[in-house]
C-alpha cells in the first residue's frame, strides 16, 4: 500500500461513522490522561498478505488522527506505547525497519505537531535506541517544547518491569548516600523515581486488537486506571473508536478503593 492509498484508506475510515458526535456527558468527562497500547498491527497486514511492516506504517495514520483528535477534546497527556522492551527480540530485520519509520516519524510530523500545538516527551530507556532515532527524537523535542496543548509520550524501549527495577535501583543509590531514609520510602518516592514521575497516572487505558492483558505497560500509573479493549486493529482505529472508548469511560464509576 503506497502513501496515495493509505492516505484515502485513512480518509475513508474517518468518514465511515457519518461524523460520531461525543455526547454531552462524554465531553463533560475527557480524560485528563489516555494510555492506549497500540496492538494488531501485525495482525492487520497479514489479513490483507502484506509485510507486517506494512502493518506499523499504516498504524501512523492512526496515530496522526487519535493525536489530533485527543488534543481538540483538550486531552492533557496521550501515552502511545510505540516500542516495549521485549520488542527487541523480534527479527533484526523488523526491528530496524521500526527504527527507520520512528525516525520518518518524528521528523515528517513537526509540522502536523507544531500546527495542533502537541508537546512531545519520550519514558523509556532511550539509551538503546539507535543513535540516529536518539537525535531526531531530541530535535523533535526541542522543535515543540514551548507548545502548551497536548503532551504526547511515547513509551520507546520501555517495560513496566524494567522501569520498575530502575526506580528501585535509584531509590537504593539515595538510601546508600544516606540522602533518604528508608522509613521514609512511600508511594511518593517511588513515584518520583519512575519515568514517568512528571505526568499524572493515566485515567484511561485503551487497547485495541481485543487482546486482554496490560503486556508489561505502566504496570504501577495504571493501578486506578479504567480499561476500555476493542476488536478494532490498531490501523483502523480512528475517532469513532475513541469516541467509543470515551463513552464507556464516562459510564464507569471511578471509586479509588472506595464506595
Amino acid at each position: 500500500m503506497d502513501a496515495v492509498a493509505r492516505r484515502k484508506y485513512s480518509a475513508a475510515l474517518d468518514m465511515s461513522s457519518h461524523a460520531p458526535q461525543l455526547s454531552p456527558p462524554a465531553r463533560a468527562n475527557i480524560p485528563t490522561h489516555i494510555a492506549i497500547i497500540m496492538d494488531g498491527n501485525g495482525r492487520w497486514a497479514k489479513t490483507r498478505g502484506l509485510p507486517r511492516v506494512e502493518g506499523h506504517r499504516n498504524g501512523v495514520e492512526s496515530v496522526r488522527s487519535t493525536v489530533r483528535v485527543c488534543g481538540e477534546l483538550g486531552v492533557k497527556y496521550l501515552t502511545l506505547y510505540a516500542f516495549s522492551v521485549e520488542n527487541w527480540n523480534r527479527p533484526k530485520d523488523e526491528v530496524d525497519t521500526l527504527m527507520k519509520y520512528l525516525a520518518r516519524f518524528l521528523k515528517n510530523e513537526i509540522g502536523e505537531l507544531m500546527k495542533n500545538n502537541v508537546r512531545l516527551e519520550a519514558v523509556g530507556q532511550i539509551y538503546r535506541l539507535p543513535e540516529f532515532v536518539q537525535e531526531q527524537l531530541a530535535k523533535t523535542k526541542a522543535a515543540l517544547a514551548k507548545n502548551t496543548g497536548l503532551t504526547l509520550i511515547l513509551a520507546l524501549s520501555y517495560g513496566g518491569r524494567t522501569e520498575l527495577v530502575e526506580a528501585t535501583r535509584a531509590i537504593a543509590q539515595q538510601v546508600k548516600a544516606g540522602k533518604l531514609d528508608p522509613a521514609e520510602i512511600n508511594e511518593q518516592v517511588i513515584a518520583q523515581n519512575l519515568y514517568t514521575h512528571a505526568y499524572p497516572d493515566p485515567d484511561l487505558l485503551i487497547r485495541t486488537s481485543g487482546e486482554l492483558r496490560v503486556s508489561n505497560f505502566l504496570l504501577w500509573q495504571i493501578s486506578y486506571a479504567e480499561f476500555v479493549v476493542t476488536p478494532t486493529l490498531w490501523p483502523d482505529f480512528r475517532k469513532p473508536q475513541l469516541y467509543e472508548a470515551l463513552e464507556e469511560y464516562t459510564r464507569r464509576h471511578r471509586r479509588f478503593g472506595g464506595l
